[in-house]
């Protein structure tokens, strides 16, 4: 939403200014404009494997969409855990068994259909309560393996915003290609008359307007954007992380999730007496 509507600021900015002083006409050179998008498709073609290819396509359209990270998400997430330790608190780690190994059969997951239809986060969860089941690891140990996980989902995620950024980057370059190749065009007409040559150099000049243009208004954005969502897609992850440890530290599971409580953004966190009577009002269903 937000986005669309910087986009119009900017058109109404650059070419809404521009009209009133200027004919649109002259803006107007589309095989300068297909040259331009030809060279940026061809850099991010020619510059990723196929996997990075499919990830960033995959990516643009989240774009336009709000972040399914919000307040309610997190305080279902930590209602979530905190039903599952309360189980493991009063019946066992075993006690869980059956709701780990068949998270869509579980009664406890299936309350929560945003998180459990979330395969990434559904699967970090039953990985690391299948291990706290099988008590094989100690919590430094989990500890570690959990953050390299992290560090790889992160890096998975921020691929698409990786790329956007670099052909942003590469595309006033690609408008300066193209405005070289209309002046090489213009030197081969020098003896053309001067409203003629106005007219090409003009054209010429386009090229690097539209490189600009293109890469910091609005390419440039959707790097931006795609970068804040990955940086909201591993909070959870860290959420999730701090609760685990602190029950296998022996912390009670009201404890354990007012941890993860504070690992969360300022915006999206609930206080302390929300996320209580949240989770009072929850055990009375």
């Amino acid at each position: 939403m937000f986005l669309i509507i910087g986009y119009i600021i900017i058109l109404a900015a650059s070419l809404g200014t521009f009209s009133v002083h200027g004919s649109l006409a002259a803006l107007w050179v589309p095989l300068e404009y297909l040259a331009i998008f030809g060279l940026a498709v061809g850099s991010f073609i020619a510059g990723n494997d196929l996997k990075a290819i499919k990830a960033t396509i995959a990516a643009l359209p989240s774009v336009f969409k709000g972040s399914k990270f919000n307040r309610t998400l997190y305080v279902d997430l930590l209602a979530m855990l905190f039903e599952v330790l309360s189980k493991v608190r009063k019946e066992g780690l075993m006690s869980i068994e059956g709701d780990v190994e068949n998270p869509h059969d579980s009664p406890i997951f299936s309350k929560y259909p945003a998180l459990a239809n979330d395969h990434h986060v559904m699967e970090f969860i039953t990985d690391y309560l299948r291990m706290m089941v099988g008590g094989n690891l100690n919590a430094m140990e989990i500890e570690n393996l959990m953050d390299i996980e992290i560090e790889t989902h992160h890096h998975e995620v921020e691929t698409p915003a990786h790329i956007v950024t670099k052909i942003a980057d590469a595309t006033p370059a690609f408008g300066i290609v193209v405005a070289v190749m209309g002046v090489v065009n213009v030197m081969g007409s020098v003896g053309e008359p001067p409203p003629v040559l106005g007219k090409m150099i003009g054209g010429a000049l386009v090229g690097t307007f539209f490189g600009i243009l293109l890469a910091y208004g609005f390419v440039a954005p959707v790097a931006t954007i795609l970068e804040n969502k990955a940086h909201e897609g591993s909070k959870i992850y860290q959420v999730i992380k701090v609760v685990l440890l602190a029950s296998m530290s022996g912390y009670a599971p009201q404890v354990a999730v007012e941890f993860g409580r504070k690992v969360l953004f300022s915006s999206d966190r609930p206080t302390f007496g929300e996320l209580e009577a949240e989770l009072k009002a929850r055990r009375g269903k």
